[in-house]
C-alpha cells in the first residue's frame, strides 16, 4: 500500500517500547525480501549492542538499519565490519539543543540521521511513533550543520508536512501514526499525505540513500 502511493522507503518496526506497527523479525524479513528494487527497507531496531544489531540485520536482510537509541559509537565499528552492504541511520531524539553535539559524535560512522521526538532517558521510555512534534528550529539547525542526509520524523502528517518541509528542509520525511486508523495503515490518509509531500517537493522522488 505504501509503495503504491509513492513511498520511497518502508519502515519495518521491530520490538520497541513505544509506537504502533510493531512486527516480529520473521515478518520483517518477509517484507524486506518482497520489497522491490528502488524502494528501501528500513529495519527499526531498539537493540543497543553492535553484535545484537548485526545479528538482527543479518537475519532480516533490510537495505538499511535505523538505530533508534543513542548507542555508543563503538558499536558502529562492529556494524561497519559485519554489515558492509547495509546503510546505517542513527535516530536523534530532539529534546534540546544538546543534540547538535551528536552530529560529530556519529557522523563518521553512519550514512544519515533521522530526527524524532522520543524520550530515551525518561522514566517511561519512548523511541518513536509518539505522534509528537519536537522543536523544528533545532531540527533546522541540525540539518544546516550536518553534511549527511537528515530525515525528519515526529508528528508529521497531511496538516503540517508542508510547514515541516519548508522550515526544516530535510532530505526526506518519515511518518507512522498520522497515516493510521486504529493502528492500521489508512489508504485515504496515506494518499492525502503523499499528495501534500509531492506538492511541497515539486513532485520529485527522493533518490536512494547512498
Amino acid at each position: 500500500m505504501a509503495i503504491s502511493h509513492g513511498a520511497d522507503a518502508i519502515g519495518l518496526v521491530s520490538d520497541m517500547p513505544s509506537g504502533p506497527g510493531i512486527i516480529d523479525d520473521e515478518l520483517v524479513r518477509e517484507i524486506a525480501q518482497a520489497t522491490p528494487p528502488g524502494v528501501d527497507s528500513f529495519l527499526l531496531t531498539s537493540r543497543e549492542q553492535g553484535t545484537e544489531i548485526a545479528e538482527q540485520v543479518e537475519y532480516c536482510a533490510p537495505t538499511t538499519v535505523q538505530v533508534v537509541r543513542h548507542i555508543d559509537p563503538v558499536h558502529y565499528e562492529v556494524l561497519q565490519r559485519r554489515l558492509p552492504g547495509t546503510r546505517l541511520v542513527q535516530v536523534i531524539h530532539v529534546e534540546d539543543e544538546g543534540v547538535l553535539d551528536l552530529i560529530p559524535h556519529y557522523a563518521p560512522y553512519v550514512h544519515a540521521f533521522l530526527l524524532d521526538s522520543g524520550k530515551p532517558n525518561a522514566s517511561r521510555v519512548t523511541l518513536g511513533g509518539t505522534g509528537d512534534v519536537h522543536d523544528w528550529q533545532i531540527s533546522a539547525e541540525f540539518v544546516n550543520r550536518s553534511e549527511l542526509p537528515v530525515f525528519l520524523a515526529g508528528g508529521i502528517g497531511p496538516d503540517n508536512a508542508t510547514q515541516a518541509i519548508q522550515r526544516v528542509q530535510p532530505w526526506g520525511v518519515d511518518l507512522c501514526s498520522s497515516v493510521r486508523t486504529q493502528g492500521q495503515l489508512d489508504p485515504t490518509k496515506l494518499q492525502q499525505f503523499m499528495a501534500v509531500v509531492n506538492r511541497s517537493s515539486g513532485s520529485a522522488r527522493v533518490p536512494p540513500l547512498n
